[in-house]
């Protein structure tokens, strides 16, 4: 994959800090877009009030999540404080009003109904995020030495944040 490299650089310093791959991802997709946005200035000609700038855009026109917006600030701040060494301090920036929603949840007969149309490998997966509670990432991940029949746990290894947790799994997969 050819870069910049400027952007060669960025991704070789969350590889050294030991960022995740998704992390390394969505900082480098936040960083274009804000170079992008600035008509292909460079970060290190601009400053605070070009993010302040850039973050107030994705709040006000582009209607993001207060989510979405902290993880281009984050990416923002890991570029200016960490690798450019320029802190941008205080923002004063406007927050991005959309809240967190309910999940929309399916009806059991509509899980079944879902399963039902599956093949028998497909079905396992799904039961699995569906009954486990797992991440699509942590259900390819499962190894037999993380199931106990036992108990009815499954170990979840290396989840979000580099964490372990055990989780239940169904009587009805074991």
């Amino acid at each position: 994959m050819s870069s910049s490299p400027f952007l060669n650089l960025i991704r070789q310093e969350l590889r050294l800090r030991g960022y995740s791959l998704k992390t390394e991802k969505s900082y480098l997709y936040w960083i274009k877009y804000f170079i992008r946005f600035h008509k292909l200035q460079h970060p290190q000609n601009m400053g605070a009030e070009e993010v302040r700038v850039f973050l107030s855009h994705l709040a006000v026109e582009k209607n993001v999540a207060i989510n979405t917006q902290k993880s281009a600030l984050n990416a923002l701040a890991f570029l200016y404080n960490k690798l450019l060494n320029q802190p941008l301090g205080d923002l004063g920036f406007q927050h991005a009003k959309q809240g967190r929603r309910l999940p929309i949840v399916l009806a059991p007969n509509e899980i079944q109904n879902i399963l039902g149309c599956m093949n028998e490998r497909d079905h396992l997966i799904f039961s699995l995020l569906y009954g486990s509670g797992l991440r699509i990432s942590e259900c390819l991940r499962i190894r037999i030495q993380d199931i106990n029949l036992d108990q009815g746990s499954l170990a979840v290894r290396c989840s979000k944040g580099n964490k372990d947790r055990t989780t239940i799994l169904s009587r009805k997969l074991a």
